[in-house]
């Protein structure tokens, strides 16, 4: 069997699909700038290596049968927003290219959400168009073009899978992720407020699974959405407060004001270098409710995601056991 590699194992989505692999009883190799943040992965063979570095990501890739890159810059604000571009863009493309180079049978590209078109008032699917315009911020604006670099590879005759996860919630969130963050406050009590917007929530484990049968069942060039339930961020904190057995907030913060706590706290943020408590282009992003359909994924996949609040509740038991609140 030849083995598997995984990009972005160190972090929440990345772990969850090397799990799912090992699991399985595939060999796997992980790429990592860093070896020892791969936890709880008996078995797994560490690759030292940086989507920057050509020659690490060959070594990598040599003698593998297929790639699932799911590493990503993940964060909604940087001071140097450059960097993001190098790993996530220009990352991509040195991934593929090794891959195509080494004869990689089978590439699974980890794309967001974000990438999908979203219709005024309506839900999005991967039929609606989207434009580099419409991205918020250098994140959303460069996942927005690594996926066109993976369209261009899936093209040109490379066997590259699309899958598009919406907000993946549970347990090893390390970081956490923003989505995490969300529950890692409301536990500690630090959301009072909350702003009308929403999120497709579902859970880590069943966008992981998916990932593995987007490899098998996947067609090349496709975009699969992995998500589950649209849901208000209302809703969200409403279900931690039932989790929690707490009162959910009942303030809802108008959209300017909370554009104008945006600013400041980013503007703070560049003096000092520290992450903004309300980071601006979320507050942009929350403009606009990001709710999708997958029933794409459910007919070629075989896609059947459980409910949202048995991840948002994995997630609390995690944070809390792990010392995040």
């Amino acid at each position: 069997m030849k083995p598997t590699l995984v990009t972005g194992a160190t972090g929440f989505l990345g772990w969850h699909v090397a799990r799912a692999l090992l699991e399985r009883g595939d060999s796997v190799r992980a790429l990592a700038r860093d070896p020892a943040k791969l936890r709880e992965l008996s078995g797994i063979q560490p690759i030292q290596g940086d989507l920057r570095d050509s020659a690490s990501l060959a070594r990598a890739v040599e003698g593998c049968g297929v790639v699932f890159h799911v590493a990503a810059d993940y964060r909604l604000w940087t001071r140097e927003p450059q960097e993001m571009y190098r790993s996530n863009v220009e990352g991509t493309r040195a991934m593929l290219e090794a891959a195509r180079r080494a004869g990689v049978e089978r590439f699974v590209y980890t794309s967001t959400v974000g990438c999908i078109g979203m219709p005024p008032a309506g839900i999005g699917d991967e039929e609606m168009p989207a434009r580099l315009e419409e991205m918020q911020g250098p994140y959303k604006r460069s996942k927005f073009l690594a996926e066109q670099v993976a369209m261009e590879f899936a093209h040109d005759g490379f066997p590259v899978v699309i899958v598009n996860p919406t907000a993946p919630v549970g347990d090893h969130d390390f970081k956490p992720t923003p989505t995490g963050k969300i529950v890692v406050d409301f536990v500690r009590g630090a959301i009072p407020a909350y702003v009308d917007t929403g999120l497709n929530v579902v859970d880590v484990r069943d966008v992981a699974c998916a990932h593995l049968a987007a490899c098998e069942r996947g067609t090349p060039g496709e975009r699969y959405i992995l998500g589950s339930e649209n849901m208000t961020l209302k809703q969200i904190l409403e279900t931690l407060a039932g989790i929690l057995e707490r009162k959910a907030p009942r303030v809802q913060i108008p959209y300017a004001v909370a554009y104008a706590a945006g600013v400041a706290s980013t503007a703070w943020a560049n003096i000092t270098g520290k992450e903004p408590r309300a980071p601006l282009d979320a507050v942009r992003m929350s403009r606009k409710k990001m709710w999708v359909r997958h029933d794409k994924a459910a007919r070629d996949l075989g896609y059947s995601p459980g409910p949202a609040a048995d991840a948002l509740r994995r997630a609390v038991v995690w944070f809390r056991e792990n010392g995040y609140c």
